[in-house]
């Protein structure tokens, strides 16, 4: 008699650590806050880093389309000089003699002394622009550059589209990852809650049992049987909570939560249709991949344009504003003027370079094709996924209903003595693993369903 009271003292332990547990776990739920799957998935988006780089990148490239559109623009320039040298620049030997034309010549000779007109034979040194100062103000305004300009600005326009694919790519897995982590909490949940319910019905099962052994209708062996399922459920609990804790703290860091004290909240009902399947060749239109793929075929394309614009004449109109002193007298002046600027030995190297463009571009369309085939095959085997998961939780439920009556009438059998205890807790662990294989069908369906949807750019 000692020893079932020792067993019952034991048991009531037991169930007053649990309720202690759930007392401490559970009452400060109103203070928690509570998350749905969107809040996540938003709180994800807006601390994710890599979601903030994506958005960098859009924010270079939209400055990068600006300055390519001031080259339709004027170039305009200022240039100045100030220079001293130590002698004169511009330096010659000047004979009069032999410069003075000779009717000016005879003229002389009858108005200066002979000596003066000995000293027109002497050579005279000049000297200029030992110093001065230049300045010009000039613009020049491209007419035809082998459209480099055209082609760079869409370039440009190009290089910002990709740029925004990419921030939708980088959202989708954020995203993705973010609802990865939800259902795989959710589902540490649900597996938490059929602890609880099989726990619940073999504290039951202990008490019948108990009760049982006490009048002499069972072994004790029974009620042994029964304690050791319960001490495995209570493995079972430390396990699932400490998963729990870990879901939790990487949920929490990958969303931007400031603490882990928070539940989800979700709709666990079986859906009870199957979600429809998309036009793939339709769908694959609208996916950022596909997308990035054209992006890259049209970018190949206009850098075979730019290659090309690269050897071609380039024609340019300009005026100027210009002022020196040169002479030491200020002068300033004004002028217009033309360039035409002819590669000649450029188009050697440049006909190569045109070359490799084009084969590049032909890689960039046959690598479309390619990956659209692949894209597309990623969608059915997606679907087929989605289809499976589908059945395999239809699957459950089923087994779940099964495995309750069966567990029904197995205890019943038992309490009319026409059953063993090892097939009760058989019925009862049989119960648990068709409710453990629900949990596990329905965050599957759930992740099946999100790889779908990211497939056909939903």
């Amino acid at each position: 008699m000692r020893k079932d009271n020792n067993i019952e003292i034991r048991e009531n332990g037991k169930v007053l650590g649990v309720l202690l547990f759930y007392l401490f776990t559970f009452l400060p739920l109103s203070a928690q806050r509570v998350f749905t799957l969107q809040q996540l998935k938003d709180s994800a988006l807006h601390n994710n880093i890599a979601v903030r780089n994506a958005q960098h990148g859009i924010d270079a490239a939209k400055e990068q389309r600006k300055e390519a559109f001031t080259k339709y623009f004027p170039n305009v320039s200022g240039t100045g000089l100030w220079f001293n040298a130590n002698k004169g620049m511009a330096q010659t030997t000047i004979t009069p003699s032999e410069v003075v034309p000779s009717d000016l010549a005879t003229a002389l000779a009858t108005m200066l002394p002979a000596a003066s007109l000995a000293s027109l034979a002497n050579p005279i040194s000049v000297s200029m622009m030992k110093n001065g100062t230049i300045g010009a103000l000039t613009a020049v305004q491209p007419v035809f550059a082998g459209g480099q300009i055209i082609n760079g600005n869409k370039l440009a326009k190009v290089g910002e589209d990709v740029s925004r694919l990419q921030l939708q790519l980088s959202e989708n897995e954020v995203e993705k990852t973010a609802e990865q982590y939800f259902w795989q909490l959710a589902s540490l949940q649900e597996k938490m809650k059929t602890v609880e319910a099989v726990d619940t019905l073999l504290a039951g099962i202990h008490k019948d049992v108990d009760v049982a052994v006490r009048a002499g209708l069972a072994m004790r062996n029974d009620l042994l049987q029964v304690q050791l399922r319960q001490n495995d459920i209570q493995s079972q609990r430390l396990k699932l909570q400490n998963g729990i804790s870990i879901v939790r703290l990487l949920l929490s860091q990958y969303c931007g939560l400031r603490d882990t004290s928070f539940v989800i909240t979700y709709q666990s009902d079986v859906p009870s249709a199957l979600l429809s399947r998309q036009d793939h060749n339709q769908a694959l239109l609208g996916t950022a991949e596909y997308q990035l793929l054209g992006k890259q075929v049209e970018a190949a394309n206009l850098q075979k344009k730019l290659a090309v614009g690269q050897n071609l004449p380039s024609v340019a109109v300009g005026a100027g504003y210009n002022y020196h002193n040169l002479l030491d007298n200020n002068h300033t002046f004004g002028m217009v003027f033309a360039t035409v600027s002819v590669p000649i030995s450029d188009w050697w190297g440049g006909s190569h370079a045109i070359k490799r463009r084009k084969i590049e571009y032909q890689q960039a369309q046959e690598q479309l094709e390619d990956n659209a085939e692949l894209l597309k095959i990623r969608m059915q085997n997606a679907w087929n996924g989605v289809e499976e998961s589908y059945q395999q939780l239809q699957l459950a439920k089923r087994s779940i209903e099964q495995a309750e009556e069966n567990l029904r009438l197995n205890r019943d059998y038992y309490r009319a003595g026409t059953s063993r205890m090892s097939d009760l807790l058989e019925a009862q662990l049989l119960y648990q693993q068709t409710r453990d294989k629900h949990t596990d069908a329905y965050a599957d369906y759930q992740n099946k369903l999100l790889e779908y949807k990211h497939a056909i750019g939903q």
